[in-house]
């Protein structure tokens, strides 16, 4: 039996929501075993306490440290050091960063130069730099929008749009490259690429979640660009074909 991946959570709870960290732990579930979970802030501002009832349904730890200066955040300090000694005596296989601040861009850069997949979480808000560092890059609000609109009686409608339209994600040069790039890689002799290997392709350049973009699954994204050809939907075997290739009459 292969063994779960141990993940650290560590949470910038200055720059986060307590609403967030139950989705924020589902995600992690996918990946592994969330067994350090630590939550970096000044505890006695009041501006912390709906972290309380957070803290004590998920077993996070609250890591106090108080502002010893004005307008510095020693917590996010704190939460550097911790990651650093972690990574060097408990040595988890991966990370969950909870924070929208780019100044945690560094660390993450290091904790990955060292092996450690590192999952980011924030708000969509948060500097490219930082996403851009991550393995992988979660927008929170996005999350809960998709999670949220289940069609039942106490649903409300999400604040984040649900999908980034196809004309928009046409416009988006970078992603529209992106994407690209990766069917063209993974591709056969015909042109066609199994999603699967196109996700693989993606995930070995950037950070990337089709969720960020309001689709649940890489294909449902590759299907509303209207750019490429799909076929086997919904099928574990589902392929993709950029359409030029196929207007090209290769294939």
């Amino acid at each position: 039996m292969e063994k779960e991946a141990r993940i650290a959570l560590l949470i910038d709870a200055d720059n986060s929501s307590a609403g967030k960290i139950e989705l924020i732990l589902n995600e992690l579930s996918t990946f592994g075993v969330t067994n350090i979970r630590r939550a970096y802030g000044n505890w006695e501002m009041n501006e912390l306490k709906s972290w309380k009832a957070a803290l004590l349904e998920h077993a996070i730890r609250p890591m106090q440290q108080f502002a010893y200066t004005k307008g510095k955040n020693a917590s996010d300090m704190a939460m550097v050091i911790d990651a650093l000694d972690l990574l060097y005596t408990d040595r988890p296989d991966a990370y969950g960063i909870v924070s929208s601040d780019a100044d945690f861009t560094p660390l993450v850069m290091h904790l990955r130069a060292k092996g450690a997949a590192v999952y980011g979480f924030g708000a969509a808000k948060t500097p490219a730099a930082f996403v851009n560092a991550c393995s992988r890059f979660l927008n929170v609000d996005q999350l809960e929008a998709d999670d949220s609109d289940d069609g039942g009686p106490e649903s409300e409608a999400p604040a984040a749009p649900l999908r980034v339209a196809t004309a928009q994600l046409k416009k988006d040069t970078k992603l529209v490259s992106l994407l690209r790039n990766a069917v063209h890689a993974a591709s056969d002799e015909n042109g066609w690429a199994r999603v699967g290997a196109v996700g693989q392709q993606i995930g070995n350049q950037t950070s990337f979640d089709s969720r960020n973009y309001g689709y649940a699954t890489l294909s449902k994204l590759l299907k509303a660009t209207e750019l490429f050809e799909i076929t086997n939907e919904g099928k574990s075997d589902v392929s993709v074909r950029d359409k030029r290739r196929g207007r090209n009459g290769r294939g």
